[in-house]
């Protein structure tokens, strides 16, 4: 009877496992044709009218229902369609939209609604449908920087920086720029938090800059092999020559400067910063009332900072509020924050306690109260509830994997907020009493929540379906294992193969990236689990990751653990990531591979060469090579220079390996990379040749640090195959 019933029970059970479909890269691959269709959990386009919350449609926008009894109704909304919204615009000549998916709404008590096409901005007052504001930016502009105090605009033409005024009026900031001196630009290569190059006071009227000189900088000599439009009659067809400023480690780096523009004067003064040669002026804050200005100064050896504090009004220095030291480096990322219910008052984030945390001083840089402690990271400090005295963050508290929302008030009291499992990307209100809490788990695809920061209550908007509920999803699952130290706890990943056999030995590939400001493992969705590790494992591979020491979010301890030795310790931590898969009895330890990219490129190559006889396969991508080629910035910073630490540059150079690959390894970059510039990798080739190893090539002309769109997809099937052919 009992066989009868279990024959049965595999016969009614047959057709719905049958059903479960199989994984396509374009499902599982950013950039893929049917990734939004099948991997992209379903969403709603939110944002915030003041503290009422709107959703952006594709033909109207309305009030979200739960909006914790916020006063406005859905009546006030009624004409704002797309429709109406196009009218508007035909009729005064501007270019009709699509969706309103990108519709924005900066003015809490007006009906206006922000229509941004990139260089066309339109503001419309839909309640008298009537045209408010606009502007027009030339094709080749860019770095647009929108002032809604003023409706003034900054933005950068060739490298020159021009602002128009709510009036229409044109106003030149400069007229010299160049490649090699550029104006209102991102500086200092994107290091220390920087990702802009203008910054607009707080009522709009001033607007501070950077400015950078990189004509001392040596030229990496990239090529662009793209001519757009093809080459007209009597034109060169041969590729052109594209040079990036790069300043290499211990090389000469460029001179930034700060500059105030007035555009009612038409005047800019820079702030008396002396000479600027190997200083990092970074962090740049406006004090309320917009007559001072802050910013961090940072030595090049990157072990000590300054907050100074600068008139706004003539550019000289007013004081030093304090200095910081660290004895291996110190990394500021966040500007000071005056309390909005107490200009006198700033917030300070900061790891000097060895975690990133909050502090709090007045005005003349006295601590009053650090606002919190203990073994975790503050993220990112989402701004104020005025009304309840508190400040709102994101931290990793309840959990090294998790990123919840806090609120904490200045006697030092955290609140959670929201939900207390998962990975949380809140977007808060005008008046910080609410916020959009988008968020998902390992279980859960996607959630938002509306939530008070006032009480923590929450209202749901959306739960989403799992967008993989019908394909046949592979089992995985996490776990802590030792450091190399023998102390440390490690986090990992283990992604079993699709029909997972556990008498059968499968070929095992180890995704690693390994260095700062990145992590693997979280509690988002799957674990963080990439498209591509789903499709390794259908494939019939085990696939593993560890966040090895000098990964993010850990604290300073851990991530410094890796200081002048980039790689070492990291790939102790990686090995002891191997010991405990041999220690599987469905791991072939004979078909080990590693994969990863950039750092995990440098990673990988460094497992490859250093550990010959652990890794069968491996696919290095966009690695560095040799830290002496790599950008001052980032590489001084965890190396010092290489006349400083050359020893450590030496050990941790792959061109004095190249002699030590057995197995075979696939090294692919993009053609012009200005990050990891293809210097790396060729001399890489270069030293293989001479040493008599035998790696293999692959390039993606014209393309970039990172492959996208289906460029991606395409760099996936290389990558598969590479495993395929050499590891099962």
């Amino acid at each position: 009877m009992k066989l009868i019933l279990s024959l049965l029970f595999a016969l009614l059970t047959l057709p719905t496992m049958a059903q479960k479909k199989l994984f396509t890269l374009d499902d599982l691959i950013p950039g893929g044709s049917t990734y939004y269709a099948h991997s992209y959990p379903e969403t709603k386009y939110l944002t915030w009218w003041g503290d009422a919350c709107i959703e952006q449609g594709m033909d109207k926008c309305e009030l979200v229902s739960k909006n914790h009894g916020t006063t406005r109704t859905g009546l006030v909304l009624n004409s704002l369609t797309l429709e109406n919204i196009n009218k508007i615009l035909s009729a005064h000549g501007r270019k009709t939209i699509d969706h309103l998916y990108n519709a924005t709404f900066p003015f809490p008590e007006k009906p206006y609604v922000m229509i941004d096409r990139g260089r066309e901005k339109t503001l419309i007052d839909w309640i008298s449908q009537s045209l408010i504001w606009k502007i027009d930016l030339a094709p080749n502009a860019s770095n647009t920087d929108w002032s809604k105090k003023s409706l003034s605009t900054a933005y950068t033409i060739d490298h020159n920086l021009f602002v128009t005024t709510a009036d229409g009026a044109v106003h030149p900031v400069s007229n010299d720029g160049t490649p090699d001196l550029v104006y209102g630009e991102s500086v200092h290569r994107d290091e220390f938090g920087i990702e802009k190059g203008t910054f607009w006071s707080p009522d709009g009227t001033l607007l501070a800059f950077y400015k950078m000189d990189q004509s001392m900088v040596s030229h990496y000599p990239q090529v662009n092999i793209t001519l757009p439009g093809g080459t007209p009659q009597g034109a060169s067809r041969c590729a052109q020559p594209a040079p990036d400023p790069y300043p290499m480690a211990g090389e000469t780096s460029h001179k930034v400067y700060v500059g105030i523009f007035n555009p009612q004067t038409d005047h800019t003064v820079y702030l008396n910063t002396g000479d600027p040669t190997d200083r990092y002026f970074t962090n740049i804050a406006w004090a309320p009332d917009g007559s001072r200005i802050y910013l961090i100064e940072l030595n090049r050896d990157q072990n000590h900072g300054s907050l100074d504090e600068y008139d706004a009004h003539t550019g000289e220095k007013l004081r030093t509020l304090f200095t910081e030291d660290n004895s291996k480096y110190f990394e500021p990322r966040s500007p000071i924050q005056f309390l909005p219910w107490d200009g006198s008052k700033f917030i300070y984030l900061t790891r000097r306690d060895g975690f990133n945390h909050l502090y709090l001083y007045n005005r003349d840089g006295k601590l009053l109260r650090q606002l919190t402690s203990g073994s975790f990271e503050v993220m990112d400090v989402l701004g104020f509830n005025a009304e309840q005295g508190t400040i709102l963050y994101t931290s990793n508290e309840v959990d090294p994997l998790q990123k919840n929302v806090f609120s904490v008030n200045l006697k030092g009291k955290r609140t959670l907020l929201g939900n207390s499992t998962g990975w949380h990307t809140p977007t808060l209100s005008e008046s910080g009493s609410y916020f959009i809490d988008n968020y998902s788990s390992p279980i859960i695809p996607r959630h938002i929540d509306l939530v008070s920061t006032a009480d923590g209550l929450a209202a749901n908007v959306l739960s989403a379906p799992d967008p993989w509920a019908s394909y046949q999803v592979p089992t995985i699952k996490t776990g802590t294992l030792k450091a190399a130290d023998g102390v440390t706890d490690l986090y990992y990943r283990l992604i079993l193969p699709t029909n997972f056999d556990p008498q059968k030995k499968y070929p095992t590939v180890i995704y690693v990236y390994g260095g700062p400001h990145a992590h693997n493992i979280d509690a988002t969705r799957n674990w963080g689990a990439r498209g591509w590790d789903i499709w390794m494992a259908q494939q019939g591979y085990v696939m593993f990751c560890l966040d090895n020491r000098g990964s993010e979010n850990r604290g300073l301890e851990f991530e410094q653990a890796t200081f002048r030795h980039l790689g070492v310790e990291e790939m102790k931590d990686q090995l002891q990531g191997v010991e405990f898969l041999k220690t599987l009895p469905y791991v072939d330890a004979n078909r080990m591979g590693v994969h990863g990219w950039s750092f995990g490129g440098f990673m990988t190559t460094s497992l490859m060469t250093t550990y010959p006889d652990v890794f069968k396969a491996g696919v290095a991508g966009g690695p560095v090579i040799d830290w002496r080629f790599y950008e001052v910035m980032y590489g001084e910073r965890y190396m010092d220079t290489p006349q400083s630490n050359p020893q450590g540059y030496e050990e941790t150079s792959l061109l004095r390996k190249a002699n030590q690959l057995r197995g075979r390894l696939l090294v692919i970059y993009g053609g012009n990379d200005p990050v990891c510039v293809p210097q790396h990798t060729l001399s890489f080739m270069r030293a293989c040749i001479d040493a008599g190893t035998y790696p293999d090539l692959f390039t993606y002309p014209g393309d970039g640090h990172n492959m996208m769109g289906t460029d991606r997809v395409h760099l996936h099937h290389v990558i598969t195959r590479y495993f395929d052919d050499h590891l099962k």
